[in-house]
């Protein structure tokens, strides 16, 4: 090994690497907002939905089968997968009140500059929402990273041109579903739909932006090797997909009766609307009231329109496949796909993410097709796994070891056997639709793994058996009662460990000090000024 610095004239940055290491080129693939249902095995969506070229990354590799996200939210979610740290700021931009930090700045390290500095070639299409300026000094000048939440579409000059190639022009919609106020009856936000051509004529699928994402990813890889034939390439493509509101082109007509007529709407909804109440915490009536959606119809199409839109990106994906193995880089190319977080996709009447905890919008799906030289590996694991771990793994493919302050492990080791390297993730929410800071943690306790939030403004507190479909707070029923002791003492544990988590830990100990050993509880203001 032998010790290299990212800045080598102010001897800054320094990190180990195998001098020698044969580096294979590298695809990463993400998605934003993907909903369990489209990857679990247990939903049985997941069996309806028609994805042949995710699957085949998965079949080639191993799929990570229990992954999370550290943050719920695009900016923190992939601000943590980039720099392989817990997340340094807990809102996106668009939304953030005066004084919060929104982006990485240019001095904070991603996992993409140890590859620059090994030589690799970096190509970058598609979202970044991290702050341009630090994905500007990586990638270069060069770039495609736009930052923000929705595609910019009419804003990319490159996508217009693309379009006009082919004689199409901007899409609208043609259909359109949108939630309810509170009144139940007037239109209020838009999830999207299926759209058209200006004209009204078919919007067809080889002109959406997606797609256009994927030639373009095709068009880098293709100049990389131009520009540089003797080095390897890191593409990455970060999808808006399928991230509501959903842009359904033509052609998926027949497919939408087929997984229309599969969708059931989710036993949480249903009880909503037997009752109209929430759960006991202000924030679940907020997202209700944000939402709306109280039409069944609606919430129907918005699960069938969320499978659509990812089988869109399955189209994309299979043209970059196809590239790669025309060129004869498939075998050897390294490729890895996840998603910055999940979606509610109408489970207790809501859509997309929000500031709570439950498991569906931290879960992700997590595939790594090694080069055809590393194989074996294990096809499926169910080793606890996070985004933190996907910068320390691409990082080894390339013969870098991990650096000191990255959190996560490499996956293939643990995909040939070994075990990972100790991670305690947090899980963190902050700012999007309300505010509601809160920290969770995932443990194992009488035979299941169970997910724990803790939320911050209101004390209330989740917990949820990871493997139930049916995601109901089992906190303050019997099976959270009897638990109850060993949930707090684990989780006084983790936030007590790291200076990290002190804000969550000084109300923590109020919300729970009757389970606490006075121990714990005797200094609550976490300072004495005098010895």
């Amino acid at each position: 090994m032998t010790q290299k610095f990212l800045n080598p004239k102010l001897r800054e940055g320094s990190y180990t690497a195998e001098s020698a290491a044969k580096k294979p080129n590298m695809l990463f693939i993400t998605v934003d907002m993907i909903s369990p249902d489209c990857y679990f095995d247990t939903r049985p969506l997941s069996k309806v939905i028609n994805t042949p070229n995710l699957n085949a990354i998965a079949e080639e590799g191993t799929r990570f089968n229990r992954s999370y996200t550290t943050s719920p939210l695009c900016g923190p979610a992939r601000a943590a997968m980039f720099t392989g740290m817990h997340p340094p700021y807990l809102t996106n931009g668009e939304r953030a009140p005066s004084g919060s930090q929104v982006d990485l700045t240019v001095d904070d390290v991603i996992f993409q500059d140890y590859l620059k500095s090994e030589g690799y070639v970096m190509k970058h299409s598609g979202k970044c929402h991290v702050g341009v300026d630090k994905f500007i000094r990586t990638f270069g000048e060069n770039l495609h990273a736009w930052d923000r939440w929705g595609p910019p579409v009419a804003d990319d000059d490159r996508y217009l041109e693309f379009i006009d190639e082919m004689g199409v022009q901007l899409p609208r919609y043609r259909r359109e579903l949108k939630g309810l106020r509170a009144d139940k009856e007037t239109p209020a936000n838009s999830f999207g739909g299926w759209i058209e051509q200006e004209d009204g004529s078919d919007f067809p699928k080889e002109a959406h932006y997606s797609t256009f994402l994927s030639d373009l990813t095709v068009k880098q890889i293709k100049a990389a090797r131009r520009q540089e034939p003797n080095r390897p390439f890191f593409a990455q493509i970060d999808y808006f997909d399928p991230h509501q509101p959903y842009s359904i082109p033509s052609g998926f007509e027949a497919r939408y009766e087929e997984i229309k007529e599969a969708v059931k709407l989710p036993a949480s909804y249903l009880d909503l609307q037997e009752w109209d109440e929430m759960p006991n915490n202000p924030i679940y009536r907020l997202y209700r009231k944000y939402w709306g959606m109280y039409d069944e119809e609606t919430v129907i199409d918005y699960i069938a329109g969320h499978l659509l839109q990812v089988e869109v990106i399955d189209y994309g994906i299979g043209r970059i496949i196809d590239y790669l193995k025309t060129e004869n880089i498939w075998d050897e190319c390294a490729v890895v796909f996840s998603a910055d977080h999940g979606d509610m996709n109408g489970r207790l009447g809501m859509a997309d993410k929000g500031v709570y905890f439950q498991p569906d919008i931290f879960a992700v799906p997590l595939y790594i097709k090694p080069p055809k030289s590393c194989l074996p590996v294990a096809s499926d694991i169910n080793t606890v796994c996070s985004t933190l771990d996907i910068a320390p793994t691409l990082l080894k493919f390339a013969g870098i070891d991990k650096p000191w302050h990255m959190e996560g492990s490499d996956l293939i080791k643990v995909a040939k056997g070994k075990e990972r390297d100790p991670l305690e993730p947090v899980f963190q929410t902050g700012m999007h639709v309300g505010m509601n800071l809160g920290a969770g943690i995932r443990l194992e306790l009488a035979g299941k793994e169970w997910f724990y939030g803790y939320n911050v403004s209101t004390g209330y507190q989740e917990l949820y058996d990871v493997d139930a479909d049916v995601q109901s707070n089992q906190f303050y029923e019997p099976v959270g009662e009897s638990l109850r002791q060993q949930l707090v003492d684990k989780m006084a544990e983790v936030l007590s460990s790291d200076v990290r988590w002190r804000g969550y830990w000084a109300s923590y100990r109020l919300h729970n000090m009757e389970y606490l050993s006075e121990d714990v509880n005797s200094d609550m203001q976490m300072l004495k000024p005098t010895h």
